[in-house]
């Protein structure tokens, strides 16, 4: 059926209040979106953190009069906003959301492909993968240069840590490039489950091990190790990190802006000899081997 979309330009500060008077008048959804192009990195657990200037999205049957909502907002906040009401045709939005994703060329032998789509090179490394709850579809460039830095591996007796495995992306793809063992770690029980489904769809959760933080192994090591999380994660557990990779192993770590390169680059040099970082619009991937 049709619908119709409330726009309220707002501030950071009034975001919450706004989208709390859309709910009350019935939206079905009410959805936050930036609205100068300015992104926000690296919120905590537990925080959402929103544009300095945001827009507040409710979306509301068709039936509804959208004039009583037009004009409590307009009384309550006058100038300080900005509001647009758009109509929205019938669609098909699952069909609508899918479209959205295709198959993705990583390096030169792996390729991230949706269940939905036809696999474009079969005699590929093809990875079935469907967006969902956790982070890693490989359309993030965080993400695609990781995929990359596995794609250019030689992956023969080696075992691999998926340090915020997420989705489970790095992991089933370096198995399916032929890693002997990957073990996943995340603090999001919602990752891992999603991680195992995924490693599942591909026919390789026999050789994934999955922990949450807290349970995994004090010991555990590999080979290599990638981790496409945040700077400031990053940053706090640089020496675990260094810890679970084997003397002469390899790592990579992403998830970092280009204004963090500098910074990550020295804390990692004490442990790592580092190559040069790898820049994919404004995000860095920092990649090197563990000294002895």
């Amino acid at each position: 059926m049709p619908w119709i979309q409330i726009k309220v330009g707002t501030t950071e500060k009034k975001a919450s209040k706004v989208s709390n008077i859309l709910s009350g008048f019935g939206a079905v959804s009410v959805t936050y979106m930036d609205k100068e192009d300015h992104p926000v990195y690296e919120p905590l657990p537990g925080e959402t953190k929103l544009w300095t200037k945001t827009e507040v999205i409710g979306l509301f049957e068709a039936t509804i009069d959208p004039k009583p909502i037009i004009d409590f907002l307009t009384t309550t906040y006058g100038q300080k906003i900005t509001l647009k009401v758009e109509q929205l045709e019938d669609k098909d939005w699952v069909r609508e959301w899918m479209e959205n994703f295709h198959p993705i060329k990583c390096g030169n032998r792996l390729w991230i492909c949706p269940s939905w789509c036809e696999i474009p090179q079969k005699d590929a490394v093809n990875v079935m993968l469907d967006p969902g709850l956790a982070f890693g579809t490989g359309t993030h460039p965080t993400t695609h240069m990781c995929l990359c830095f596995l794609d250019s591996l030689d992956f023969t007796d080696k075992e691999v840590i998926d340090f915020g495995c997420g989705s489970g992306i790095l992991g089933v793809s370096a198995l399916k490039l032929g890693a002997k063992k990957v073990y996943g770690i995340d603090i999001d029980p919602q990752a891992i489950e999603a991680s195992h489904d995924n490693a599942k769809r591909n026919n390789c959760s026999e050789n994934f091990t999955l922990y949450l933080t807290e349970d995994t192994p004090k010991d555990l090591k590999a080979d290599i190790l990638v981790a496409n999380i945040l700077a400031g994660p990053l940053r706090e557990l640089c020496g675990q990190i260094a810890s679970m990779v084997k003397p002469g192993g390899l790592f990579a770590i992403s998830g970092i802006i280009e204004q963090q390169t500098q910074e990550l680059c020295e804390i990692y040099s004490k442990y790592f000899e580092l190559k040069e970082p790898i820049f994919k619009e404004e995000w860095c991937l920092i990649s090197g081997k563990r000294r002895s």
